[in-house]
């Protein structure tokens, strides 16, 4: 493994290149079209199988020649967002509106990074190492198309990782259990009757219900749940009526639940549900319930977590590996790739405390990272992958 961390912190420069260039054409979800076919060129650079998954998914496979056998999945997301960057760095985007907010340029340069390191690393795994490069991570159910076409199919361990400012560029978070949140949106319509606002008598007022039905949610939280149990619940958006002399005859509004045990996930769901029917019946209306799922919770297998973590203090003593980082209420897809096979999602520190612009919330609109943790990213990806197929 030395001489594989050797390898990784000479690729310092490529994988630098790669991000900027990710970052300087980035892709809506379902729409990273562009980003595929630069993702397909550096596989096809390697000498490495790959197909689509979807119109923008990429499903890579490299096969070990050493010892050992069965398959590990890598995964990295490659969308972006739908914001407009204020940065002034040469690299900034050059689609307007558009955004790497989130660091998934270099999600995808670290697990490209990670497939030339395998690849010069052949002899030491049997197996094979799957790659997914996944579109429209947490907004469009791709992580199924992988399911459908078989990319789990025999996977022992599952490795993943995302950006994390809030931790400096030397320290990685490898948290057994629960890191993230389930997260799913809810959209509430409430059906009333309209009428003169001077004659309430003969209408059913759905903004007022629906007025009640936010407010009553919130003790959904502070009443009826465990209060040392992370749960959040917010409403968004709430749009209703026509005029202002007018009772409302319809409301929508749209918004989240963020749940760390799937237990609460399903019983905040059924206490939304019947919360806002009822509700609406109390005032003469009807209200109906419709989700979206996005993400379970993501939670840590455990053994996979203290695996990674050990490898990595091996070899990179000079770094740190934290088991503590607080858990956030953001979500990830990734979640749903280690609900039957154990995995782990480590966090990969990118603040830079001379460069505040890389210390912001991820989805800031100057949102930045300290590229000198790109090596370390793959070399986590590639280690992995090595120590659990030449194990097997």
């Amino acid at each position: 493994m030395e001489t594989l961390k050797q390898q990784a912190l000479a690729l310092q420069s490529e994988l630098t290149a790669l991000r900027r260039d990710f970052h300087m054409h980035p892709e809506l979800g379902l729409h990273e079209f562009r980003t595929a076919e630069r993702i397909e060129e550096e596989l096809d650079k390697l000498g490495v199988e790959h197909r689509r998954v979807g119109e923008t998914g990429v499903w890579a496979t490299i096969r070990g020649t050493g010892a050992g056998g069965g398959a590990v999945a890598l995964r990295a997301d490659i969308d972006a967002l739908p914001i407009a960057e204020q940065g002034d760095a040469p690299y900034r985007s050059q689609n307007e509106g558009v955004m790497h907010a989130c660091g998934h340029d270099a999600h995808t340069a670290c697990l490209l990074g990670a497939a030339k390191l395998l690849v010069q690393n052949r002899d030491r795994f049997g197996g094979e190492a799957r790659l997914a490069f996944q579109a429209a991570e947490e907004c469009a159910n791709t992580t199924q198309n992988f399911f459908d076409q078989g990319f789990l199919q025999g996977v022992r361990r599952v490795f993943g990782l995302h950006c994390a400012p809030d931790l400096p560029s030397d320290t990685v978070g490898l948290k057994p259990g629960p890191n993230n949140a389930g997260v799913d949106r809810f959209t509430i319509t409430v059906h009333g009757l309209s009428t003169h606002v001077a004659t309430p008598q003969f209408g059913v007022d759905a903004l007022y219900i629906a007025s009640q039905i936010v407010v009553a949610m919130q003790a959904l939280v502070s009443r009826c749940g465990d209060p040392v149990e992370p749960v959040i619940l917010g409403v968004g958006t709430l749009h209703a009526g026509t005029t202002y002399n007018a009772l409302a005859e319809t409301a929508v509004m749209e918004g989240t639940t963020r749940t760390v045990t799937k237990e609460t996930r399903a019983r905040l769901r059924g206490q939304i549900a019947r919360l806002a029917q009822r509700t609406a019946e109390l005032y003469g209306g009807a209200a109906e319930v419709d989700w979206v799922e996005f993400a379970s919770p993501l939670i840590n297998d455990a053994r996979a977590a203290a695996e990674a973590k050990a490898l990595a203090e091996a070899y990179w003593p000079e770094k740190r590996f934290i088991t503590d980082r607080p858990i956030s209420l953001t979500g990830d897809d990734f979640a749903e790739y280690i609900l039957d096979v154990p995995g782990v999602y480590a966090y990969l520190g990118t603040g830079d405390p001379q460069r505040p612009e890389t210390l912001h919330n991820i989805h800031s609109a100057d949102f930045d990272l300290d590229e000198r943790a790109l090596p370390l990213g793959a070399w986590l990806h590639a280690a992995s992958a090595i120590r659990w197929l030449a194990e097997a």
